[in-house]
């Protein structure tokens, strides 16, 4: 029989059975892919829903006693805010650094061991160090120290203030004045002095890394890290970082306090360390009258200066304007010093023809020009050459014969070299030429000139060797004070605790904010960075070196500087034959003397015990008033007198704000007596007259 097989008792055919398992795998498979895409995708929707609408715009990166720092994603900012959020102190733009498109999530701390501390790789471009410091100060402020540093040298490190609800004030003069700074368009440049006769378009003669604003917030930059800044008008303003092989960082404190004042009070004395000096007030009485001679060259001038300088002279005194000092240019110094030039130069053999005796200029109250150039077709620069002092002005070193070559630079038309005040010797030599010059001329102030701008700008590789940019300014101030306190100087950085007067940079002749506009806005300016003892351009603008024959300009215009320290002239008022403005300068003149004087001198020592400034925008007295932040036509003498001059042209009547609702204020024309927080419209100053208000209480 044969064997018969076991069959499978399952009803399910063995094959079938197979093939079904096979199709169910297939089928699970299928499945379990289509859970895993699905839980992908939620997940998906999950991250980014949570990076966009669940994970917070913002986040608080350090935090004060009264404010703190937040990180806002989305517009790439760093805001400094009150604890409450209720108030905006300063928003910083920093996308600028690596893909302005890549969201930067900025919240890993990598100093978390640190509360006080934050700091960050951004996009692998910068590496960013903050750290919070609450100073010992008598009001309460909180200060981020900020530092980025460029992982590789071609970064460009830009960050930009925000000028939304704040107006900014500080950092450097310019050629149209404007206060605030918000209304200014300054292209990204070098922050660096320069000539603003010859680069209108760059930055003046008083420069400080210094910037306040009206929330209550101050910028403080580095001073010595190479820095370029721009001004977006009404926009922003920018600090940015040169790129170079040494990958300079861009480091910044930001500071906040309650009020711009306080916080002003809180770091000015910082910025003006060592103790502040007081210059020699005698200057205060003295108005300053631009001597212009026959400007052309030859032995004619040279004959007839000194019978010009007589008549010039006793013009002044026929006139009773004869207790000033008489200020000669480089010019009219130089062809003096032609006169006898063995006094200075040392010369023998020189004939008593040559040889005049000037014993009538040393009977003069006169000031001379000097300035740390040598114009290259001069006999002392021939000279320099041939004796093998070359080395006195700022050189590059000499491929082939191995001696410095001078580098030339303009100034007022000439091929110039500048003298290199790293170089112990050449500061004597000029010290010398400066003695010998005082007791040849006998002059009372010497007025040093020509700190703005060096040829080192154009070599940046030779800038090691000696002096740059703000540091030669820094290193002619210090020469000025040991040339003594009647030296007054045209240019100021890190300089204001210095006991000098500061000639202010020239105007032009006109009603707009590069001429009689710009005058309350730059005094401003120059008291807030620290520089209070200015000497303003003269009477209706000296930029065209040309007399005025506007009237009017010429009045109004004396009216504003007779409430400066010193009064400066440059057109004469007896060129317009007119009786009525003789009368009306002497009026001015003896004005300033019995009553601006004994004011300055008040508040010169407030300044030097505390760094008040003496004269002050009208939010000094009023912090909390926005209406204050943006007058830009009125200035404060102290606390106790308001001015509010004409600035328009043929204007008799203007609007004047009255600060300060706890007091009251008194018209000294009229004796009238107002409110303060409230405003006069159309309130009538005549063509002589200028609006003096007398602070009181309520």
């Amino acid at each position: 029989m044969p064997h018969t097989r076991n069959r499978n008792p399952s009803p399910i055919p063995e094959v079938t059975w197979d093939t079904g398992l096979k199709e169910m795998n297939e089928t699970w498979k299928g499945a379990i892919a289509c859970l895993g895409v699905a839980v992908f995708f939620v997940m998906t929707i999950g991250i980014i829903y949570w990076q966009v609408v669940d994970q917070p715009n913002k986040n608080w990166i350090l935090k004060g006693s009264f404010s703190g720092l937040i990180w806002e994603r989305r517009s790439q900012t760093l805001v400094i805010q009150t604890l409450t959020e209720d108030k905006t102190f300063v928003e910083i733009d920093v996308g600028n650094v690596g893909n302005p498109d890549t969201e930067v999530s900025f919240v890993r701390n990598l100093c978390w061991l640190n509360k006080t501390e934050f700091c960050y790789t951004w996009d692998s471009v910068a590496d960013v160090k903050i750290s919070l410091d609450i100073p010992d100060m008598v009001h309460q402020t909180e200060c981020y120290s900020m530092t980025w540093t460029p992982v590789h040298c071609h970064v460009h490190l830009k960050d930009c203030f925000s000028m939304t609800n704040v107006s900014w004030y500080g950092g450097a003069s310019v050629s149209s004045p404007s206060w605030p700074i918000n209304e200014a368009n300054v292209s990204m440049q070098a922050f660096v002095m320069s000539d603003l006769r010859d680069n209108p378009s760059g930055y003046g003669s008083v420069l400080e890394r210094y910037f306040l604003g009206s929330s209550g917030v101050a910028v403080m930059v580095a001073p010595h890290v190479p820095l370029l800044v721009g001004v977006d008008s009404r926009q922003q303003f920018c600090l940015q970082s040169g790129s170079s092989l040494d990958r300079p960082p861009l480091q910044y404190t930001v500071c906040v306090g309650e009020n711009l004042r306080d916080l002003h009070q809180d770091l000015a004395p910082q910025q003006s360390l060592p103790a502040r000096e007081l210059p020699n007030l005698g200057i205060l009485r003295q108005p300053f009258w631009k001597f212009l001679p026959n400007e052309d060259s030859g032995l004619m001038v040279e004959r007839e200066l000194e019978r010009e300088l007589r008549t010039f002279s006793n013009r002044l005194k026929r006139h009773s304007l004869g207790e000033g000092v008489i200020s000669l240019t480089e010019h009219s110094t130089s062809l003096l010093v032609n006169m006898d030039h063995e006094h200075l130069y040392g010369r023998r053999g020189v004939s008593k023809r040559q040889s005049r005796d000037l014993t009538f200029v040393k009977l003069l109250n006169i000031s001379v020009a000097l300035s740390p150039l040598l114009s290259v077709d001069t006999r002392q620069f021939q000279t320099s050459m041939r004796d093998g002092t070359e080395a006195f002005w700022l050189s590059r070193p000499s491929s082939t014969q191995g001696r410095p070559v001078p580098l030339l630079m303009q100034w007022k038309g000439r091929y110039c070299v500048k003298l290199n005040l790293s170089n112990p010797e050449a500061v004597n030599w000029f010290l010398e030429r400066v003695s010998m010059l005082q007791s040849h001329l006998d002059m009372e102030y010497i007025i040093l000139e020509g700190g703005e701008g060096s040829p080192l700008e154009e070599h940046p590789s030779l800038s090691t060797q000696a002096l740059s940019g703000d540091d030669y300014v820094q290193q002619l101030v210090e020469m000025a004070g040991r040339i003594g306190d009647t030296t007054i100087v045209t240019s100021g950085t890190r300089s204001s605790q210095r006991p000098h007067f500061i000639q202010m940079a020239p105007l032009q002749s006109d009603w707009t904010s590069a001429g009689i506009k710009g005058i309350i806005p730059a005094l401003l300016h120059y008291s807030l960075l620290g520089y209070n003892f200015v000497i303003p351009d003269a009477v209706a603008g000296s930029l065209w070196e040309e007399q005025v024959a506007d009237q009017e300009l010429f009045v109004r215009w004396l009216e504003i500087v007779a409430l400066f320290p010193v009064m400066s002239f440059h057109t004469p008022p007896w060129d317009f034959g007119e009786d009525w403005m003789l009368n009306l300068t002497r009026f001015y003149v003896s004005k300033h003397q019995d009553f601006v004087v004994p004011l300055i001198t008040k508040y010169a020592e407030v300044w030097q015990a505390s760094g008040d400034p003496i004269y002050r925008p009208l939010w000094w007295i009023s912090p909390d008033d926005p209406v204050t932040f943006t007058v830009d036509d009125q200035f404060l003498i102290g606390d106790e007198i308001l001015v509010a001059p004409v600035t328009e042209k043929g204007a008799t009547h203007r609007d004047i704000y009255l600060p300060d609702a706890d007091s009251k204020w008194q018209d000294t024309n009229n004796a009238k007596v107002f409110d303060g927080g409230t405003f006069l419209y159309d309130y009538p100053v005549a063509l002589d007259e200028v609006a003096i208000f007398l602070r009181g209480n309520s």
